[in-house]
């Protein structure tokens, strides 16, 4: 493992995303632990990418046109879906001085899903993991995974830090519901063009 490696996974998992937003969007609406969730959720949701780019099953992507569309346009329908949700659906983004009782595992299973409809997730893979592998490697299968392993935790780490900004922001936009009928707005038009950038990608 190369200083190069960690300093560019950092690079990539910082920058928002479809998972940086969700999880924001539910540590202001369900608090920390709701984050977390959301977090382990965006995080499980990269396996099947990893999977897939160490079996070689996302070159499948990259060669063909057909099922890159069809995981593409799912991914954009959910992604729409999402920001729908948010405008509509008060309970995903629902703030009360309560945070008790929340579907955690709703929550987790949402962000997972968020990833595994992302096609170009897997071909991100492909492209950046290969670059640090030796070719004197001994087994470069089990050097894959352990990379993949490595950017997981440390997706998982950085959205709790976002989660946890987003919940310690809760008291003051609790106190201005009008500050969260923007922010609701918000989200919902970035999920929107998160769908749409990804509807003309090829």
């Amino acid at each position: 493992m190369s200083f190069e490696f960690l300093l560019t996974s950092f690079v990539v998992v910082i920058l928002p995303g479809t998972g940086v937003i969700y999880t924001l969007a539910i540590g202001l609406g369900h608090g920390f632990r709701g984050s977390i969730a959301a977090a382990f959720g965006c995080t499980l949701g990269i396996v099947p990418a990893a999977l897939a780019s160490i079996i070689g099953l996302s070159a499948l992507l990259h060669t063909s046109a057909l099922a890159f569309q069809v995981i593409k346009f799912l991914g954009v329908g959910y992604l729409f879906y999402m920001a729908w949700k948010i405008l509509k659906d008060d309970s995903v983004m629902e703030l009360s001085e309560n945070t008790g009782q929340v579907g955690y595992i709703k929550i987790a299973t949402t962000g997972a899903m968020l990833n595994v409809l992302n096609p170009k997730l897997s071909l991100f893979f492909l492209a950046f993991l290969p670059q640090f592998i030796s070719p004197s490697a001994v087994n470069p299968t089990a050097s894959l995974g352990g990379l993949a392993a490595i950017f997981m935790v440390m997706t998982f780490f950085v959205f709790i830090g976002y989660g946890g900004f987003a919940a310690y922001a809760r008291d003051y936009v609790i106190r201005r519901p009008s500050v969260m009928k923007w922010i609701k707005r918000c989200f919902a038009g970035v999920f929107g063009f998160l769908g749409a950038k990804l509807a003309v990608s090829n």
